[in-house]
């Protein structure tokens, strides 16, 4: 398995991780409906192991506040657009698990009431009193129809128990219906991260969830505000849909491994998101797609000699409703960053992604320049960041 030599020297902060026992810990605004087990808390940092343990109760419901902005520096978490100044934004304000509060701003019309903990009124709203009777207005229409999108996502979940996956597809369904972007809804609980995708068995510490496989998180791996995310085939491997097996690959640029090293230091975390549909479409032979894919990445890995986290998206460009988390729909990087990032605010100015499907004459796609523009993230293609800025 994946081994860094205690990753530059980084000494454990944990003296005895075997005397912990697995602990659940929760995510997202909705602790209730986001729970997974984390199988080893040693990988976790200290204040998120401490606070899990913990016998305090559970923390108080996300607070929501309003305001004109006053500036145009702050970006909305949804659609990571800047909100202009002086424009209504609408805040969800949590406890940071270092004992600060954390405000998310988003614009108006973005906010999702729906996924939010309920608004007993509008006058609950910290700030609401402040705001024009015309925008007073607009945030009472935006929580009425926050209410009755609830309510339909209550009604399917009240038939999950029957049918789980059905269940999911249709939250997914209703959550691509209602707006012009895609809004995941998102309900993680321990019983929906398998240790199989479908009928393949993934190798330790992989997961699934619906249709995506990641590897969360690894020997040293630490969560960042800095994020620096590639794509996989063709960016760092050189790969053929001709040739399948976990050594069926090569290093694409020489530059590589130093390269990653050189980020690791300086407090990125590196995240790989790669699309896979060959796991999905051959249902004959999934665990030869899942065993080659997983193990390319593992012995990458291994190579470049840095914790890297790894989301595979294995749906089909073909399916309808479109799967939420293959690029260039943005569902991957909002699992990332909404779940398995220590609900740290990304960095938006000092992240980026580098991949090689950016629509140019001879690229296969544009679906990763297109994932970037969907998140807000800067963009290289990959010889332009291991190659020129060398």
């Amino acid at each position: 398995m994946l081994n860094f030599s205690n990753c530059f020297n980084i000494v454990p902060n944990i003296r005895n991780p075997k005397a912990l026992t697995p602990v659940k810990f929760a995510f997202g605004l909705n602790s209730s409906r986001k729970t997974l087990i984390i199988p080893n808390p040693s990988r976790l940092p200290l204040f998120a192991v401490s606070a899990a343990m913990s016998s305090a109760p559970p923390s108080a419901p996300v607070k929501l506040v309003v305001e004109y902005a006053k500036s145009g520096r702050s970006s909305c978490k949804i659609c990571s657009k800047s909100i202009a100044s002086s424009s209504v934004r609408l805040g969800s304000v949590s406890k940071d698990p270092r004992g600060f509060d954390m405000t998310k701003w988003h614009h108006l019309n973005c906010f999702p009431f729906r996924n939010s903990d309920p608004v007993s009124s509008p006058e609950s709203i910290k700030g609401f009193s402040s705001l024009k009777s015309s925008d007073q207005e607009s945030i009472k229409k935006l929580l009425d129809e926050g209410a009755q999108a609830s309510e339909k996502v209550s009604e399917i979940e009240e038939n999950d128990d029957k049918d789980p996956e059905q269940g999911n597809l249709k939250k997914q369904k209703l959550a691509s219906e209602e707006g012009a972007e895609l809004q995941l809804e998102m309900v993680i609980s321990a019983s929906d991260v398998k240790e199989k995708y479908k009928d393949a068995t993934l190798l330790p510490k992989w997961k699934a969830f619906q249709t995506i496989i990641f590897l969360e998180r690894d020997d040293c791996l630490h969560d960042s505000r800095k994020i620096a995310a590639f794509d996989f085939d063709g960016c760092l491997a050189k790969t053929s849909v001709k040739r399948v097996g976990a050594d069926a690959w090569s290093l694409m640029y020489p530059s590589i491994p130093e390269k990653l090293q050189s980020l690791y230091k300086e407090g990125y975390k590196l995240v790989i998101f790669t699309n896979e549909s060959n796991i999905e479409r051959w249902k004959n032979k999934r665990q030869a797609a899942v065993d080659s894919k997983i193990g390319r990445l593992e012995n990458f890995i291994n190579l470049v000699k840095v914790p890297i986290q790894v989301f595979i998206a294995c749906g089909v460009s073909s399916g309808k409703p479109e799967d939420p988390f293959r690029k260039p729909k943005p569902g991957m990087w909002k699992i990332m960053e909404k779940e398995f990032n220590s609900g740290l605010p990304v960095d938006m100015d000092q992240s980026f992604y580098v991949g090689d499907a950016a629509g140019r004459p001879n690229d296969h796609s544009d679906a990763d320049i297109k994932f970037a523009e969907a998140v807000g993230l800067k963009f290289y293609v990959p010889e332009e960041y291991f190659i020129d800025s060398n």
